[in-house]
C-alpha cells in the first residue's frame, strides 16, 4: 500500500475530515490491497452509522416527457424516438397501495422536468399518495420554482432528490445546454430551506470528467450537507449526442460511491439501477462498499421501458412483482435485512419528527 494512501485511510478510520487530496488518493486506489482496505472500511462505517439494514424506495416513474435537452439522457427533448407517456393519477395511486402492501417505507414520485404539471397539480398527486400508506415521499421532478417546492411540501412531501450530475460549473453547461450549475444549486439551497430532508448525487465516468471533479463531486455533496446522494455511473444512450462514449468504469464508481461513504458517514447511499445495469451483481457490490439504500422499480410494467434515461435498465423488463423479490433475495443473499421503517435521516434534526 502506498504511503500517501495508507494515510489518507487512517485518517478516514479515525474520523479526521479529509482534504481533497485526501479524497483524490483515495479515489485513485490501485487493485488489490488498497480498493481491498478502501471497501473494508466503507463497508465499516456504513454499518456503524446504519446497521445492516437495507431500506427499500419504490420508484414512480410517473412521466418521461421532458424540456431539457441533456446530452446523457435518452428522455431528452429532440428525442424523437421514443415513446411518451404520462401515467394516470388512479394508476399511480394503485401503484403507491401495492407498495404499501409489500411494506416500502418510502415512495419515490419521479419523472423528466415535465411542465404539464403545475405545482398544485404535483401537490396533489403526494397527498394522494401519501393518504394511501404509511411512507415517506420523496419528489424527483427536477428545477421548479421555489412556490412549486413549498407547495409539494406542504401537500406532505418529506424529500426532494435532485442529483448535481457535476461539480464543474463547464462541464454542467455543455452537458446540460441552457442550464447552469449555479442554478442548479441554488434550488437544492431552496430545498434545504423549506425543510425536506435533500438528495443529490453525480455520475461517474461522463466525458471530460477528472479525478479532481469527482472529489469536487464529493465536497460539494459534503457542502451541501445531503442527507442522500446518488452516485452511479454514466451509461450512454445511442439516442443521444453522447452515442459514441464509454461506459463509466465499475471499479471507479464503487470507488467513488466507498470514499462518499467516508465523508458522509450519516448519508444515505443507494446501490444505483445505473450500477445494476452496469454489471448484474453491481447492486450487491455497491452493498459491500458503503451502499445502504435499493430503489426498486414499481412503475407499472406497461411504462417501464418508455423510460429510458440509458438503454438496458435494469428493471425495466421486470414486473413489479419480480423487481420486489429479486431485490429481497439480493439483501438476504449479503447478509443484510430489509428495513421496516421510513428510512428517515438520523441526523438529530430530522429524528422523532412526526410523519404527516
Amino acid at each position: 500500500m502506498r504511503e500517501d494512501f495508507a494515510r489518507a485511510l487512517t485518517r478516514a478510520a479515525g474520523g479526521i475530515e479529509l482534504t481533497r487530496e485526501d479524497i483524490i488518493t483515495l479515489l485513485q486506489a490501485l487493485p488489490g490491497e488498497e480498493e481491498t482496505k478502501l471497501f473494508e472500511l466503507a463497508d465499516r462505517v456504513r454499518q456503524e452509522n446504519f446497521g445492516d439494514e437495507v431500506h427499500l424506495r419504490g420508484i414512480i416513474e410517473f412521466s418521461n416527457y421532458c424540456r431539457n435537452d441533456c446530452h446523457y439522457c435518452g428522455l431528452r427533448r429532440s428525442n424523437k424516438e421514443i415513446q411518451r407517456y404520462r401515467i394516470p393519477l388512479e394508476e399511480i395511486v394503485d401503484t403507491a397501495k401495492y407498495a404499501a402492501e409489500l411494506g416500502y417505507g418510502t415512495i419515490v414520485l419521479q419523472a423528466g422536468e415535465d411542465p404539464y404539471y403545475s405545482g398544485e397539480e404535483l401537490a396533489e398527486m403526494i397527498r394522494k399518495v401519501k393518504e394511501s400508506g404509511n411512507f415517506a415521499v420523496t419528489v424527483c421532478v427536477g428545477e421548479r420554482s421555489r412556490k412549486d417546492y413549498e407547495l409539494m411540501k406542504e401537500a406532505g412531501a418529506d424529500r426532494y432528490l435532485l442529483k448535481h450530475e457535476t461539480a464543474d460549473p463547464a462541464l454542467f453547461a455543455k452537458l446540460r445546454p441552457g442550464t447552469s450549475l449555479a442554478e442548479r444549486i441554488k434550488r437544492l439551497q431552496w430545498l434545504r430551506e423549506i425543510g425536506f430532508q435533500v438528495g443529490s448525487g453525480n455520475m461517474v465516468g461522463l466525458p471530460g470528467q477528472t479525478v479532481e471533479t469527482l472529489a469536487d463531486d464529493i465536497l460539494l455533496l459534503k457542502e451541501l450537507d445531503v442527507e442522500m446522494a446518488g452516485i452511479g455511473p454514466f451509461i450512454p444512450h445511442d439516442q443521444t449526442p453522447l452515442r459514441d462514449c464509454s461506459k463509466g468504469d465499475l471499479k471507479q464508481t464503487l470507488k467513488t460511491l466507498a470514499v462518499a461513504r467516508l465523508v458522509l458517514p450519516q448519508t444515505h447511499l443507494p446501490a444505483t439501477t445505473a450500477i445494476g445495469t452496469l454489471h448484474p451483481e453491481g447492486r450487491k457490490m455497491a452493498l459491500a462498499c458503503g451502499a445502504n439504500v435499493i430503489m426498486p422499480n414499481l412503475s407499472p410494467a406497461g411504462y417501464r421501458q418508455m423510460y429510458q434515461i440509458y438503454p438496458e435498465k435494469a428493471g425495466s423488463k421486470e414486473n413489479a412483482d419480480e423487481s420486489h423479490e429479486k431485490i429481497t433475495s439480493l439483501v438476504k443473499e449479503v447478509g443484510r435485512h430489509i428495513s421496516k421503517g421510513r428510512g428517515d435521516s438520523p441526523k438529530e434534526q430530522f429524528k422523532n419528527r412526526p410523519a404527516r
